[in-house]
């Protein structure tokens, strides 16, 4: 697809998506939901084309604050994965199913991991810290404790339901507020430990059991040019999640890890990625 094309489309598929909703359940919300998304992804990408450096900050701020503070604190609705969990459990297709399922479910087929880079409420934070690259390898084995995270999440809405715990609503709302600032005062100690912004995503989120698997078969991915590539390694000493951006393989190291947030492209000196 043609650079200038890609706002286009971004802004045609989450118009689409929301024009659906709204036709199956009746409630404009949807539309206006994701017809809001649609626009900063699509202004997102024209200020990419334009080499703007705020390209993605302004998406991250933009889908991020307004899912965190717009659904989540004044809507009160728990779009963690402990909502997913919930409104699965209570036979519910809305809110963070929904959510869940366009973002991080099916989504990923098509453009990867791009709601960690471009969208994420966590990431938006932990990106204004200092260590944009990373100073220090990937460790790895710490990745573990992402499963353990799930399966955490997972049991305390369980063992909810199973309890019979009352006001439900309320616990889910309230789990929201207390999860996110663990989760940003957890990743914002790793960041300064471990001297790399991202560690949260690399090592802890939970969200990337879902994302990984689906990851490796995105149709949208930064992709190297073999006969440009002129192997000087900058790509990957710039990426934040320690991919072999160099490589075009599918199978490369980290593949899964991809944001899409370009780095390594802007840092090519041969222009190499498509």
């Amino acid at each position: 697809m043609k650079g200038k094309l890609r706002p286009v489309f971004a802004l045609a598929l989450f118009a689409a998506i929301g024009l659906a909703l709204w036709r199956a359940t009746g409630k404009l919300f949807y539309l206006m939901n994701f017809g809001y998304i649609g626009v900063f992804l699509s202004l997102g990408l024209l200020l990419m084309i334009r080499k703007s450096q705020y390209a993605r900050r302004v998406v991250q701020l933009g889908v991020g604050l307004y899912m965190l503070a717009w659904l989540g604190l004044f809507g009160r609705e728990n779009m963690q994965l402990e909502g997913f969990w919930y409104y699965l459990f209570s036979g519910l297709f809305q809110a963070a199913v929904i959510h869940y399922l366009v973002a991080k479910i099916a989504g990923p087929f098509l453009f990867g991991r791009g709601w960690c880079g471009w969208a994420c409420w966590t990431a938006a934070v932990l990106d204004f810290l200092p260590y944009k690259i990373p100073r220090n390898p990937r460790k790895p084995g710490l990745g573990a404790a992402r499963y353990a995270m799930f399966a955490l999440s997972l049991g305390f809405v369980l063992a909810l339901f199973l309890l019979g715990a009352h006001d439900l609503e309320g616990i889910m709302w309230l789990s929201f507020i207390i999860g996110n600032a663990l989760y940003y005062a957890v990743g914002i100690a790793m960041a300064f430990a471990l001297k790399d912004n991202r560690a949260f995503c690399k090592y802890i989120c939970p969200i990337t059991v879902f994302l990984k698997p689906m990851s490796y078969f995105s149709l949208v991915r930064f992709k190297a040019k073999p006969d440009r590539c002129v192997h000087c390694g900058k790509c990957e000493r710039v990426c934040p999640m320690n991919v072999e951006a160099s490589n075009p393989a599918r199978s490369r190291r980290n593949a899964t890890e991809c944001i899409l947030c370009g780095e390594c492209a802007k840092a090519c000196p041969t222009k190499a990625f498509s």
